[in-house]
């Protein structure tokens, strides 16, 4: 069997990875080709210089009334099953190299939804005239794939292509890609202008007027597969965001149609085990890198930043110190997806400075790395003001996220929902205990008091206490190294979320 998967990240790739479905679409295709299935990859060229290509053809791409032409390229193999595949076109590398663009005022994701059409039309074209060996299956993930369900469907462009197994993973349900059928040039009519097409099946359900590339894959595709098994069953229930809860965002209806008819499937994600060893880094040693990271983040700006003072003064101050406690952990992107329970107001400051005052009181320290919006990350750099104890490093380096996934006692990961999550098995891979929301792919994947520390509530204001509460109990528990939070470290890095197993339900759920 020839799967061809489609995507807009691939960590197999460099710089080419901002969240976790790089991350699948690096490690599921190896998994795959252990069965003697041969397995291509294909996603946009966004200009990434240190890429070794190996020229495979022109590509013809109708779009926006015009014959664009765009190149596909080889650029590596994986074994001798997994081929890696690139397509050149001045609109993916436009914006140095960013994948995602953040598109101000009254058009979100106008940028993006053009170039992630313009991808799906020329990933569409090679398929057709077979540019790569004959697919028996595409996988698209997430929407800005799904559009080549669109053109698969409804185009007579792809005769060919209508008769292959299309399925479709829903990575993150929050983010759906929607734009105008027409009056825009970011519209669907706007790229594909030829195009007949059945707006009822891919509109968005609160602007019938609006394309929405979400929906269409979960309408249009043989199989539908989101993250986790929790998650599955979540979507199939309407968000309640004001009790804190985030299920189908508005495509709930949607997912209880493929659930009757058989084509919804909820499969967790994997997790590496073949690197992440302990390293013998030192706090200090990751305070250091911490620094030298700091400094290529400020060389960034014109002017300093006043969470890059405070943090490079507080890195000054712990090196000087000594602590005995705990150290509690946080690495992940800075959205109300991951942090919308610490932003929460709470006496006069937010959950994030109650946590810092548990974690004081045992003489600890809390480390969190990330960065996104704007708001949270002001809140976050207030309360590092307000805590000695607390050190908020704003960005993302590989290098000491990766050192703090092995130096922490307690991860924190109270996301609102949360998919299916990597953080968490990262962390847990290294022996580092998790307090987690008991949603998605968290409630699969840590159990309380057995591999972690878990917490739920019906509305937020329970949320943010039981949180509370079951940090308290985490924190204690690291503080003291007894014989139970040996037991849960023990248990949690003994955990085995291997991508071979989680292949195999592809083979069987989704493919076959």
């Amino acid at each position: 069997m020839h799967i061809v998967m489609v995507a807009a990240e691939n960590d197999a790739l460099p710089n080419c990875k901002v969240g976790g479905v790089a991350d699948v679409v690096r490690d599921i295709p190896k998994a795959l080709a252990g069965f003697e299935h041969q397995v291509s990859v294909i996603v946009p060229d966004y200009g990434q210089t240190s890429l070794t290509r190996q020229f495979v053809a022109d590509i013809a791409v109708p779009f926006r009334q015009h014959l664009e032409t765009a190149t596909l390229w080889k650029v590596s193999s994986v074994g001798c099953n997994v081929s890696q595949y690139v397509v050149g076109h001045s609109l993916f590398s436009q914006h140095g190299g960013d994948i995602y663009c953040n598109d101000e005022g009254f058009r979100p994701f106008a940028t993006d939804a053009t170039k992630f059409a313009f991808f799906s039309a020329a990933v569409c074209e090679v398929l057709e005239h077979k540019l790569i060996p004959d697919a028996d299956v595409v996988h698209l993930h997430d929407w800005h794939a799904a559009t080549v369900a669109t053109l698969a469907r409804f185009s007579r462009r792809f005769e060919h292509l209508a008769s292959k197994r299309l399925v479709y993973t829903v990575h993150n349900l929050a983010l759906q890609g929607i734009r105008p059928f027409k009056g825009d040039d970011s519209s669907l009519e706007a790229w594909f202008p030829t195009l007949s097409y059945d707006g009822r099946s891919i509109c968005d359900h609160s602007a019938p007027h609006c394309y929405n590339p979400m929906r269409a894959g979960i309408q249009l595709c043989d199989k539908v597969h989101v993250v986790s098994p929790t998650y599955a069953k979540e979507v199939m229930n309407p968000s309640v965001p004001e009790h804190g809860f985030f299920g189908g965002e508005r495509l709930e209806v949607d997912m209880q149609e493929a659930s009757h008819v058989g084509k919804l499937a909820g499969i967790i994600n994997g997790c590496d085990y073949s690197t992440g060893s302990p390293g013998t880094e030192t706090l200090a040693d990751f305070l250091g890198q911490s620094e030298e990271q700091i400094f290529r983040w400020m060389a960034k700006f014109g002017e300093l930043k006043s969470t890059y003072y405070i943090a490079h003064q507080r890195i000054s101050q712990w090196l000087k110190e000594d602590f005995s406690g705990p150290l509690i952990t946080s690495v992940g992107r800075l959205t109300d997806q991951k942090a919308f329970l610490l932003r929460q107001p709470l006496n006069s400051g937010i959950t994030l400075d109650a946590l810092a005052d548990v974690v004081s009181q045992c003489d600890g320290r809390m480390v969190i790395l990330g960065s996104g919006d704007g708001h949270i990350e002001y809140l976050f750099t207030q309360v590092m003001a307000r805590h000695k104890n607390v050190l908020f490093l704003n960005g993302y380096g590989q290098g000491i996220g990766d050192m703090l996934y092995h130096l922490g006692d307690i991860f924190l990961m109270p996301s609102s929902f949360e998919p299916c999550g990597i953080s968490q098995m990262l962390a847990m891979r290294a022996g580092q205990p998790c307090v987690v929301h008991q949603v998605g792919g968290l409630a699969d994947t840590v159990k309380h008091g057995a591999t972690g520390y878990t917490f739920s509530g019906y509305n937020i204001d329970e949320q943010v206490h039981n949180l509370i509460e079951v940090f308290k109990e985490a924190v204690n528990d690291a503080a003291q190294n007894n014989e139970r939070y040996q037991h849960i470290k023990d248990s949690a890095q003994s955990q085995r979320f291997e991508w071979h197993f989680i292949a195999e339900q592809y083979l069987h759920l989704l493919y076959h």
